[in-house]
C-alpha cells in the first residue's frame, strides 16, 4: 500500500465573509497536522487522508493559485495518482467551490458530505453519523468566526464516534489575509486530541490572538506590540489570561 494510512475525520472549508480559509482534523495516527492539512491564505484549503499522499495537498493549492476551481484542481491531482482509489481529498477554494473524492478502496466506513464552501469527509469511521453531525453543527453556526466554527464541527463528530479505532491527534489551521497561519494548533500525541485542541485554542484566543492582531499585516508598516500584550507575554505562562505553560 502507498504511504501512511490516516483514517480520519475532517472538515476544509472557507469563509464568504471574512475570506479565511481552514481545516480541522483528527485520527487515531499520530501527527495528523503535519500530513494531511494544506491550508493557503487567499487560496484555498485540502485536507488529504485515508492512504495518504501529501502531495495532492501541496499540488491542489498550486493549481488553485492559478485560478482554477476546486473542482478542476482535484480531477487534475487524481488524473495523476494511479493509487487514487485509496485516497481520500476535500478541496475548497477561496471562491466558495468545492469538490471532494472518496476512493473506493477506502477503509469502511467511508464516505463525505459538501455544501457552499465546506467539504466534510472520513474513513474508517463508526458510521455515516459521524459526518452528518460535523456536517450539522457547521452548517448551523455560520455567525461565528471559521476556526470555532471547524472546532464546533470536529467535536461533534468526536461526540458522534469518529475513528472507530479510538483517538490520538488533532489538528486546526486557519489563514486569514496574511501568508502566515492565523490559527495553527496540533496535537500530536494525547488520549483526547479533540478535547485537548479545545483547550490550547482557548489559550490561543487569549495569549496568541492579540499578539497576531499587532503583527506586520500584508501593505502596512510594522508597528511595535501593544503595551499590553509585550505585558502579557513578559509574565510567567501560569500568570497569563488563560494560564497554561510552566513558571
Amino acid at each position: 500500500m502507498p504511504g501512511l494510512e490516516a483514517n480520519t475525520f475532517s472538515i476544509a472549508a472557507c469563509c464568504k465573509r471574512t475570506g479565511m480559509v481552514g481545516v480541522a482534523v483528527s485520527t487515531a495516527v499520530p501527527v495528523v497536522g503535519a500530513i494531511c492539512p494544506f491550508v493557503r491564505a487567499r487560496v484555498g484549503a485540502v485536507t488529504t487522508q485515508a492512504w495518504v499522499n501529501p502531495y495532492l495537498g501541496s499540488q491542489a493549492l498550486d493549481l488553485l493559485a492559478t485560478g482554477l476551481r476546486a473542482s478542476e484542481a482535484l480531477e487534475r491531482v487524481l488524473a495523476g495518482d494511479n493509487a487514487k482509489d485509496v485516497r481520500q481529498i476535500g478541496v475548497v477554494d477561496a471562491q466558495g467551490g468545492e469538490a471532494v473524492w472518496s476512493g473506493p478502496g477506502c477503509t469502511q466506513w467511508f464516505g463525505h458530505r459538501t455544501g457552499p464552501g465546506y467539504t466534510v469527509q472520513g474513513n474508517m469511521l463508526v458510521g455515516p453519523e459521524t459526518l452528518d453531525d460535523m456536517q450539522a453543527a457547521f452548517t448551523r453556526s455560520e455567525s461565528l468566526e471559521l476556526g470555532e466554527r471547524l472546532l464546533l464541527a470536529l467535536e461533534t463528530g468526536q461526540a458522534a464516534g469518529g475513528d472507530k479505532r479510538g483517538k490520538q491527534s488533532a489538528a486546526l489551521v486557519v489563514y486569514h489575509e496574511e501568508d502566515y497561519p492565523w490559527i495553527d494548533i496540533r496535537v500530536d500525541e494525547h488520549r483526547f486530541p479533540v478535547a485537548e485542541l479545545r483547550r490550547i485554542y482557548g489559550i490561543y484566543l487569549l495569549q496568541v490572538r492579540p499578539f497576531l492582531e499587532g503583527m506586520p499585516k500584508r501593505g502596512k508598516p510594522a508597528s511595535p506590540p501593544p503595551d499590553s500584550v509585550t505585558s502579557m507575554l513578559l509574565r510567567p505562562p501560569p500568570y497569563r489570561p488563560g494560564g497554561g505553560g510552566s513558571a
